[in-house]
């Protein structure tokens, strides 16, 4: 089978490897498509994410659907949850398994992930895909699990006021969970102009480019001087941390769920004392698929349209590229036919 192997810095090479042989509990999956997704991106151009360094080639990807290719359930298309919590240490146990202390991660640290045309994973980790998801929307199920732990996270209630600091796919994915969580008026920013028309045509009353005029002036104007309830960090800039502790309200919460470069976020300990803020901070997702995938087969949410570019697996490294340079929203690498 082939797989695309990171060898160093921007260094992707295709490999023709053995199958995998799956082990007790596991089932043997016909990878379908592979979502690019920003921490791939640190992998790529930094060789790590912070305190994770490559130490040898690493297989990326965790976002991912796939096809079962063997056993009773052959044919069946599935989602793909790509943490495998221990189940039995105290974070497992009080369920955070998002927490857990011995996670194993797909395209993470030494654990090779889904660009590759087969892996073995376990079976408690797959859900199957309705007719209606595609192979890519059951890709984008993961990154939809994240906004969705991020949105519990944030307690968004009817009538809120919500600013969304960073519309790639995890923002524009919050700006859509904050619409159907009732919030009265969404704001949203971000560098690049069409993220922020995007994130207009997902739900936000106002958006706006971060380069422009300051952005807490803009929210402020724009709340009549109140600033906002719930402030979400997805842009993994200290410009959007800022940002965001300078817009929300007294008592108000901000949610962190950007990667910074540089494994350091800051802020003004005096703005968020005086203000009583709440701050939390986004480590992945927990019990988040078969939410995830109720939303997308009813059609109260769109994961499909944040698609904007498909690369076939031979063409997988252009396909970085493109996402590195940040080029549209999101980016799939796919078995199937183009």
């Amino acid at each position: 089978m082939k797989t695309l192997r990171l060898h160093g810095l921007r260094d992707l090479r295709i490999h023709e490897e053995p199958a995998p042989l799956p082990a007790q509990g596991e089932t043997l999956l016909d990878v379908s498509s592979v979502g690019i997704c920003g921490s791939d991106l640190h992998w790529f151009a930094q060789q790590g994410i912070g305190d994770a360094r490559l130490s040898r080639p690493l297989v990326l990807g965790h976002e991912f659907s796939a096809v079962i290719a063997q056993g009773p359930h052959t044919g069946q298309r599935v989602a793909v949850e790509p943490a495998i919590a221990c189940g039995s240490c105290e974070f497992c146990q009080k369920g955070h398994p998002n927490l857990c202390a011995n996670v194993i991660f797909a395209g993470h640290g030494t654990q090779d992930g889904a660009f590759r045309e087969q892996l073995a994973w376990p079976s408690r980790n797959l859900f199957p895909l309705p007719d209606s998801l595609s192979a890519d929307d059951g890709a984008m199920l993961e990154p939809l699990g994240v906004a969705i732990h991020a949105v519990d996270l944030g307690h968004i209630e009817p009538g809120m006021t919500v600013a969304v600091f960073g519309c790639g796919p995890i923002g524009l994915l919050i700006v859509q969970l904050a619409r159907l969580c009732g919030a009265a008026r969404i704001v949203a920013t971000d560098v690049l102009p069409h993220r922020v028309e995007a994130a207009r045509a997902y739900g936000a009353r106002h958006a706006f480019q971060s380069s422009a005029s300051p952005e807490p002036d803009q929210i402020l104007a724009v709340t009549a001087g109140r600033g906002v309830d719930v402030a979400f960090e997805a842009a993994g800039a200290q410009a959007a941390v800022d940002d965001a502790f300078a817009a929300v309200i007294p008592g108000g919460k901000v949610i962190l769920a950007g990667i910074p470069d540089d494994d350091r976020t800051s802020f003004s300990a005096a703005v968020a004392r005086r203000k009583g803020l709440t701050i939390k901070l986004v480590r992945r997702m927990k019990h988040t698929y078969p939410r995830a995938i109720q939303l997308v087969e009813n059609g109260m949410l769109d994961v499909r349209s944040l698609v904007t570019h498909r690369f076939s697996f031979e063409n997988a490294a252009q396909a970085f590229e493109v996402a590195a340079q940040r080029e549209g929203i999101k980016v799939i690498v796919t078995t199937e036919a183009l």
